[in-house]
């Protein structure tokens, strides 16, 4: 990887904010999905946070080898966020578990975890959010490629 890869740009700012925005919105449209008394304590406020990191580290370092790639790189910024997203949700649902004995060993554990993620998976398949994921990576890859080129 060259140095400047890792360098800060305007562009990858630009795609943290805008992807961590994309988490906290998200994140208020999933709670009327699950079931009824679900406690959701600091989600979005950790969705955000892992979209400032995905808007960073994969959207922003994809930024300014052209439209097609800005494209595709809002959307890898925004699975890659979901997959993170469902992966740690899953994970402290697992501990949850554990912690209330639940789970007989690592191997049942590690199991749980991707159950776990599948059924968050499936609740998360609804018209109006998986559209505001898929319009939001868009626009996120096209307003951040623009900016690549506009202050590069």
């Amino acid at each position: 990887m060259p140095v400047t890869d890792t360098m800060p740009t305007a562009a990858r700012a630009v795609a943290a904010l805008m992807l961590a925005a994309l988490g906290w919105v998200a994140s208020g449209m999933i709670p009327p999905l699950m079931p009824e008394g679900t406690s959701f304590g600091i989600f979005r406020e950790v969705n955000a946070a892992l979209g400032l990191i995905c808007g960073w580290r994969v959207t922003g370092k994809r930024l300014g080898y052209g439209w097609s790639n800005g494209l595709s790189a809002g959307l890898t910024g925004m699975a890659a966020l979901v997959i993170v997203s469902l992966f740690l949700m899953s994970l402290y649902r697992m501990l949850e578990l554990a912690l209330d004995r639940r789970v007989q060993g690592v191997m049942e554990g590690l199991v749980m975890i991707f159950d776990i993620a599948t059924e968050y998976a499936l609740l998360l398949l609804h018209g109006p959010l998986i559209g505001l994921l898929v319009g939001g990576g868009v626009v996120i890859g096209l307003f951040g490629e623009w900016v690549s080129h506009r202050w590069s």
